[in-house]
């Protein structure tokens, strides 16, 4: 692993802080141990003195000096087999011990009952104390290390679950400049930071992809666009040279100008959503338009009002372009009829209807793909994304044997 990633750091956090409350454990028990021992000692130490003076005064324990504890509240146990009942009980437990000078000092414990353990020379003394039961806190102590510790695993786990979407989206980014931009894995609906981070970066990751296809796009269309006044201008450069060829040469040359012009407000859509809008007659708009298809009056009929358009000219331009174009190339009697209902341009032009829904159609080069009599290729794609930059959508509907395409206004 990685000594500088953040996981490593987590990792050995977690371990010493682990042996940190291990070793407090330790030292608080035997601590607590320590403060029992010398509680204990302290209380009986009196007692242990009375019992040996009396001891080495009369040389036994007898039935008068079991009554003088009486008041005191202890008992003394005369007889071996009641000494041996609570000593050699496996259920008692020792409290604490202490050796001196040959005595074996001892506080037992049996269920409720608490007892003063003394031996010297093999002689044992047995005293219960009927006043206090020394509660052990050493179970406190363990279910309060026991809860630190659980909740110390419990938030290494948690933390390392949180972080695990950042080491994933750390492989991933690393993969972003092979054009790898599958950010599926960061799909969550959590809120915090870790996972607002990776939803950020699938977003960022979903703009680049839309970038690169848009730039894809842009790119086929421009050769595309570019093959026919190309072709054009060759075959005018090499047949004989006069004045009408010579016009028709720098139509050409126009047309490409007008193109270059086209794809670089095309190459502006795609960097940004954002055009610049201003107010335009659909006169000149569509003027506009047939300057760039290099097409004659003839091949459209206009029957619509000359309407104030807030739009971004070039780019309305280019979309109205490609719908005259779409509908003249796949039209029967290769017309189209322009006209206005409100605030909406409507292009119509006979022929056969759209054999999937228009959506498809917005997908680039969709049509190509399923029909090759049927292809709309960039054209829609284009148009589509240019009406939405300027408050338009597109809606389609076939009758009377005419493909009508519209041009709706959006209400702000």
């Amino acid at each position: 692993m990685n000594r500088q990633s953040l996981f490593f750091t987590i990792t050995v956090t977690f371990i010493i802080s682990l042996v940190l409350v291990v070793v407090s454990f330790i030292i608080i028990m035997i601590g607590n141990q320590k403060r029992l021992e010398h509680h204990l000692f302290e209380r009986y130490q009196p007692l242990t003195k009375m019992i040996y003076k009396q001891h080495y005064k009369f040389g036994k324990l007898n039935e008068e000096f079991k009554k003088s504890l009486e008041p005191f509240n202890y008992d003394l146990f005369l007889k071996k087999n009641r000494i041996d009942s609570i000593t050699y009980n496996p259920n008692t437990k020792v409290l604490a011990e202490r050796r001196f000078r040959g005595i074996i000092m001892r506080v037992l414990q049996l269920k409720d009952r608490q007892f003063l353990y003394l031996n010297r020379k093999g002689k044992t003394f047995l005293v219960e104390d009927k006043n206090e039961f020394t509660q052990n806190s050493s179970i406190y102590i363990i279910s309060v290390f026991a809860i630190i510790l659980i909740t110390l695993i419990l938030s290494f786990l948690v933390t390392l679950r949180k972080l695990m979407p950042l080491k994933i989206l750390k492989d991933k980014v690393g993969t972003l400049g092979d054009e790898n931009f599958d950010f599926e894995c960061c799909d969550t609906d959590k809120k915090d930071e870790v996972s607002l981070l990776a939803l950020e970066f699938k977003r960022s990751a979903k703009k680049l992809k839309e970038l690169k296809e848009a730039r894809n796009i842009f790119i086929r269309n421009m050769m595309h666009e570019l093959k026919t006044p190309i072709t054009k201008g060759k075959f005018l450069a090499e047949i004989e040279r006069n004045k009408e060829n010579d016009e028709k040469l720098k139509e050409v040359f126009n047309r490409l100008e007008l193109l270059i012009n086209e794809f670089a407000s095309i190459e502006e859509l795609i960097s940004s959503k954002n055009v610049d809008k201003k107010i335009y007659f659909l006169n000149d708009v569509l003027d506009n338009a047939k300057d760039i298809l290099m097409l004659e009056d003839k091949d459209i009929e206009e029957k619509h009002d000359n309407l104030k358009l807030e739009v971004n000219f070039k780019l309305f331009s280019i979309a109205l372009k490609n719908l005259i174009d779409n509908a003249i190339k796949y039209s029967n009697d290769k017309k189209v009829l322009v006209k206005t209902e409100g605030e909406n341009i409507i292009f119509e032009n006979g022929g056969k209807p759209l054999e999937f829904d228009l959506e498809n159609y917005y997908e680039p080069f969709f049509a190509n793909e399923k029909s090759a009599n049927n292809s709309f290729g960039l054209g829609l794609y284009i148009v589509h994304n240019i009406l939405k930059a300027n408050n338009y959508s597109l809606e389609y509907k076939y009758e009377d044997e005419k493909n009508i395409f519209i041009c709706k206004k959006e209400k702000k």
